[in-house]
């Protein structure tokens, strides 16, 4: 079950968003929460950085008892994070992630001359093929 998808540039705004199956709702505006999400990321990942007995340690995930938070990051700092139920495995939702960047992002948003990467992502066609990719892995 994946519940929602971000993705954030380099500088930690929130590029695209969309949410499939969630079943809570915040109070606070979507602004707001790309934020907090964001900042949460930040935090972990130098948490993570710092405690680490490894340099090549990275934040990839963490689980709660009812959801995981997945994330992929590229080599030029593009987030991809995803809240999934817990039968999605961590594998499977790092599968996934790196899937949506290459079949979806680069060829439909990097690709599209009409699009500024650090823009939010206003484009119907990447927006259907983000559905399309997502349901295709819903039914798997």
């Amino acid at each position: 079950m994946i519940y929602n998808l971000y993705i954030f540039n380099s500088a930690g705004d929130c590029l695209y968003y969309s949410e499939w199956r969630r079943k809570k709702q915040t109070d606070m505006s979507k602004d707001e929460e790309n934020k907090l999400v964001y900042g949460m990321l930040h935090s972990l990942k130098s948490f993570v950085a710092r405690i680490s007995p490894d340099t090549s340690d990275s934040f990839q995930s963490y689980q709660t008892s009812t959801y995981r938070l997945s994330m992929y990051e590229t080599p030029s700092g593009v987030k991809f994070v995803m809240n999934t139920g817990l039968e999605l495995s961590l594998q499977s939702a790092r599968e996934i992630l790196h899937s949506l960047y290459k079949e979806v992002y680069v060829e439909f948003a990097v690709k599209n001359p009409m699009l500024s990467l650090q823009s939010p992502i206003d484009s119907e066609l990447f927006r259907d093929k983000l559905e399309a990719f997502i349901n295709s892995k819903m039914r798997e």
